[in-house]
């Protein structure tokens, strides 16, 4: 790892504060509190947290989803602030987002095939002569046959639909990938196989991973730090099985007490 494929600085998002339409002044609802982290090149970095812990929130602010309220950002060595000037491609082209719910997530009216165009021509600078073959390769990639690209989401089960999110997010050659519970949506067999897809792509085309999972036992293995978000703020980050071993904040010591553990059977029952 040689660099610092995102960092964040102070990042803060507030909704609401402002006067309505009726006159009245909604409280202010702080999502991202003072946030400050680094995602190193090449590495997975988690960030965990119950629901409303703001890990949502961060993710969609640094794929340019939502614009912060203040703090800073850098992007793949860019500044995000000078990324959103340049419009939602500049953002594309450096960092891509996976979604949570693979199905959903990919048009249903178009083929396989139309959903690749849309990157590849519009982010991936791929010439419309050799498009098709590219497309033959992210889903070689995958793990995913090249008669996919003529067919409908709906025609996938949810890790299969789940390969193609991942194959789309590659074609706009980003190197950075912000996967926001990639895998919650997924039987546990096809997360196994989801996660390992994950790790191979990193390591074969030097990807850097944001992680955003509440499933600590995903977590655990596929991560190389993890950050700890609670009620906006960030309160604990370090070596992933440093962390597990001997958590030290209060609020990620009950985190870790209250998550089922996953206990894989390696031998047949004595």
């Amino acid at each position: 790892m040689t660099g610092m494929a995102i960092t964040v600085d102070n990042l803060c998002k507030t909704f609401g504060g402002g006067r309505s339409l009726f006159g009245t002044t909604p409280p202010a609802i702080h999502a991202v509190r003072n946030v400050s982290l680094e995602l190193r090149e090449g590495e997975t970095l988690a960030v965990v947290g119950e629901s409303g812990s703001g890990k949502s929130t961060l993710a969609r602010m640094l794929v340019g989803l939502e614009t912060p309220t203040s703090g800073a950002m850098t992007i793949g060595g860019k500044d995000a602030a000078a990324l959103a000037a340049e419009g939602s491609r500049a953002f594309g082209q450096v960092i891509q987002y996976v979604f949570q719910d693979p199905v959903a997530s990919l048009n249903p009216r178009k083929t396989i095939a139309q959903i690749l165009d849309v990157p590849l021509r519009l982010l991936g600078r791929v010439g419309g002569g050799t498009r098709k073959a590219r497309m033959r390769e992210l889903l070689d990639a995958v793990q995913m046959p090249a008669t996919a690209l003529e067919r409908y989401p709906h025609e996938f089960s949810g890790g299969q639909a789940q390969r193609i999110a991942i194959a789309r997010a590659l074609a706009a050659d980003a190197r950075i990938l912000v996967l926001d519970e990639p895998v919650s949506a997924l039987d546990v067999s096809v997360q196994a196989q989801v996660l390992l897809l994950l790790d191979d792509l990193r390591r074969e085309f030097g990807l850097s991973y944001l992680f955003i999972s509440h499933d600590l036992a995903v977590v655990e293995a596929i991560s190389d730090r993890v950050a700890v978000m609670y009620l906006g703020q960030l309160v604990e980050i370090g070596e992933a099985h440093r962390l597990f071993a001997n958590p030290q904040h209060d609020y990620t010591r009950d985190l870790i007490a209250s998550a089922p553990r996953l206990t894989y059977r390696t031998t047949e029952p004595g």
